[in-house]
């Protein structure tokens, strides 16, 4: 890579202001921090900036609930987001927020300047309203039966027991999330974006090298099923801004919250005197990333840029999407006590273990990462402790004690330390590719090579032989010597440790640049301990504190109502229904799909897919060579994510208690269920 200067304006997407921060959030602000920190160890000029996303009917529901104002709320949860933010080291360069006069101002200017280009369109749709609330409901706010299977108490856009997806006004007896009423449709002038505008821009845009490969796959799907206009508004009452020129149309959330990077960015400009413009016109040599999590592509990587581009903006350099967090192999559970807030972290662990153990894990592809809690300990003792700070503890007190802090004058291994240095440009590179996983390994690497010097050279028996004091005081010098390069390799990951290490050595801020000359008589403070093991009791605190806060929940006043029996049907209709049993060859996520997982089902010599909705209850793995009963004699159906062919037979209240059916010992593929 270039050593060139290079301008850049990041971004992480925008943590939702209804809530609180949790461990799984923080993979994308820790890798993008990561990042950014590299940037501006090489000397380039890097911003970083963020935002909380304040809109949108469920904000100003929980407002509502809590008897205050939706301005006091995101007021009140900014702050927490700040809070939990600047303790984990996330050196944003500004948080701001989307309801904010820079925001309103751009979404306005973007939202006229794609009506001037005949991007905006308008037209009358029917959707449920709540009656009693007097409001028009989001698909997240009705639940009723699934139109395609029947399952009771599923949401308006999707089926968790069938994956099916559908209009909210295909429910089946639907009712209202929020007051239980029956809603009824009404009709409503709505305005849209015409994404299928921007087709051909987007087709070149999408190949052009500004997305991973994976990305790129995935959007090759949705350009085959032809890009839709896009609904932008929504009706009142609802948190946001008005849409110009209208009375009870806001825009929605989805519109403004991206807008909200460069409402952040315009706000960081007018208080530091930066060119906004100059970041974000047509052309601009700024670089542009996004990082994002791989559920919200379609988002970033469709609308956001036809809406920059038919707005007259730049669109992004690239964009950087990642995968989710699991803990333990399963998804965070706030019964096991996985479901981790960054508040509870912080109550029990530093939180350089956690971006330590994170940057080890995260490559620059969307592949999900696992914090294995029992890995996590043995991996930050080890590599942190044990390895890195050993060479520090080790070397100081010789050189503090007997030299009064002074190092030698020159080093005994002039070639090992060029070695380490010459070593920082393929870490910059790892750096630079966001493969920190490998970049942690090769500074590991080189851990060992520092600490085997040490070893092999036994400068505490020279310190006991006369007339050799010397030459140990010139080995331990060249232990914290390659100390100071390897912290300056791990600075971007561990920042605090870094300054901290700082002021032990006595040197300005570390940068890639000023590790070639090696500390040859320089005079270093006294140490002081950097980090300290992770300790088990620590681990079982927090998963115990995380535990009480689901306790904490006041139970139902009673059990909830059985599910109701469906209607009858004869015995000439349930014997068309053929059963069978069925072995699960294989079992793997489906990419883009919350609740799905995608079976490979043999039945006695015929292979089926078959997508079910039990990815809540089950991993992948535990699943591969079971048998279950499956309806053999389904239709086909095409979902977004392929065909299905069959249905896994499942009972459960739902969630993690989901449970699929399995024939007793003796049962084999293809067995007829009678």
């Amino acid at each position: 890579m270039s050593d060139s200067s290079r301008t850049l304006l990041v971004t992480s997407a925008l943590p939702y202001a209804n809530g609180p921060i949790h461990i799984g959030h923080l993979v994308e602000y820790i890798q993008t921090d990561i990042w950014v920190r590299f940037q501006k160890l090489r000397g380039h000029r890097c911003h970083y900036v963020c935002a909380d996303d304040a809109h949108g009917t469920p904000i100003m529901l929980r407002a509502q609930a809590e008897g205050i104002t939706p301005e006091a709320l995101i007021e009140r949860v900014g702050r927490e987001h700040r809070a939990d933010f600047a303790d984990f080291h996330i050196g944003f360069d500004n948080y701001h927020s989307t309801h904010s006069a820079e925001n309103r101002e751009l979404a306005e200017t973007i939202f006229e300047r794609l009506r001037e280009g005949g991007h905006i369109s308008t037209r009358t749709i029917t959707q449920l309203y709540d009656p009693e609330k007097g409001m028009f409901l989001p698909d997240r706010f009705i639940k009723g039966e699934c139109p395609r299977c029947g399952a009771a108490d599923q949401y308006g856009d999707s089926c968790e027991a069938c994956g099916a997806t559908y209009s909210p006004t295909e429910l089946k007896n639907p009712v209202s999330a929020i007051s239980g009423a029956t809603p009824v449709e009404k009709e409503s002038l709505h305005y849209f974006f015409r994404l299928q505008d921007f087709h051909d821009m987007l087709r070149e845009w999408t190949r052009a090298g500004h997305l991973q490969e994976e990305v790129r796959n995935k959007l090759g799907e949705w350009f085959e099923e032809g890009l839709r206009e896009w609904d932008i508004s929504r009706d009142a009452p609802y948190f946001g801004f008005r849409i110009p020129g209208t009375e009870d149309k806001y825009f929605y959330v989805w519109l403004d919250a991206p807008i909200g990077y460069m409402a952040s960015f315009k706000n960081l400009c007018e208080r530091e005197g930066i060119d906004f413009d100059e970041y974000w016109k047509p052309g601009s040599e700024a670089e542009l990333y996004h990082f994002i999590g791989k559920d919200i592509i379609y988002f970033h990587a469709l609308f956001w840029p036809a809406m920059l581009h038919g707005a007259g903006f730049r669109t992004p350099s690239a964009i950087f999407a990642h995968g989710f967090l699991t803990v333990d192999g399963k998804k965070m559970s706030k019964s096991r006590g996985t479901f981790i807030k960054a508040r509870t972290y912080l109550d029990h662990l530093n939180p350089e273990y956690l971006r330590y153990y994170f940057a080890a894990k995260l490559g620059s592809g969307i592949d999900d990462i696992d914090l294995n809690l029992e890995d996590f300990v043995q991996r930050v003792n080890s590599d942190l402790v044990g390895k890195v700070v050993n060479i520090a503890s080790r070397c100081a007190g010789f050189i503090n004690k007997r030299c009064k802090g002074r190092l030698s004058d020159s080093l005994p291994d002039q070639e090992l330390y060029d070695t380490f240095v010459r070593a920082g440009e393929e870490i910059a590179r790892l750096y630079e590719a966001r493969e920190f996983g490998h970049a942690m390994r090769e500074i590991m690497t080189l851990a060992d090579r520092a600490n085997q010097y040490i070893d092999e050279q036994k400068p505490w028996v020279l310190a006991k032989q006369e007339g050799r004091e010397a030459e140990a005081q010139a080995v331990y010098s060249q232990g914290l010597n390659l100390f100071r390069v390897l912290m300056t390799y791990l600075a971007p990951v561990l920042p605090a440790m870094a300054e901290n290490v700082k002021d032990f050595l006595n040197i300005p801020p570390m940068t890639w640049v000023n590790i070639g000359e090696p500390l040859n008589g320089h005079t270093i403070a006294p140490f002081r301990p950097l980090m300290t093991r992770v300790e088990e009791s620590a681990i079982e605190a927090m998963l115990a504190a995380s535990r009480e806060s689901l306790e904490a929940t006041p139970a139902p006043a009673s059990a909830p109502a059985p599910e109701p029996i469906a209607p009858e049907i004869g015995f000439e209709d349930f014997a068309r229904i053929d059963l069978r049993v069925a072995r699960i060859v294989r079992a793997e996520q489906v990419e883009g799909a919350d609740k799905l997982l995608r079976l490979t089902l043999d039945l006695g010599g015929e292979t089926r897919n078959v997508f079910a909705g039990i990815k809540s209850a089950y991993d992948p793995e535990a699943l591969e060579g079971r048998l279950t009963v499956m309806v053999a004699n389904l239709a086909p159906r095409k979902m977004r994510f392929g065909v299905s062919e069959g249905m896994v037979l499942a009972a459960g209240p739902g969630g993690s208690e989901l449970f699929i059916l399995s024939p007793d010992a003796g049962a084999e593929p293809g067995m007829r269920v009678k």
